[in-house]
């Protein structure tokens, strides 16, 4: 699985209760595209998990993620950051052998 970071969890919960659903999930997946082949998804989601989802917890947050996800993720850390360039969701992924220069989209 992976791991999500003390920043990760309050900047997810805190998108849930701006939304006014603080019963949400987290959602991670990983899609084809972006320029080295693969891209991080990480979004709110407001139904029930999918069958074959795994959904675990972090401090109160729910996170649902798909096979494809747990497969090309394993190992990585979710954290959130925010700076002057960029602020946001940002994977380390110990699979990944390349990423492009903005980091949401890798190669394994």
């Amino acid at each position: 699985m992976i791991r999500l970071t003390e920043n990760a969890v309050k900047r997810a919960k805190s998108l849930l209760e701006k939304t006014g659903k603080p019963g949400g999930a987290l959602r991670i997946r990983v899609t084809s595209g972006g320029c080295s082949g693969f891209e991080y998804k990480v979004e709110p989601d407001f139904e029930a998990p999918q069958t074959r989802d795994s959904v675990t917890e972090f401090e109160g947050l729910k996170v649902y993620m798909d096979p494809k996800a747990i497969l090309y993720m394993a190992g990585s850390e979710l954290d959130y950051v925010s700076g002057l360039m960029a602020s946001g969701f940002k994977v380390k992924n110990p699979q990944a052998v390349a990423e492009c220069s903005c980091g949401q989209s890798f190669t394994v």
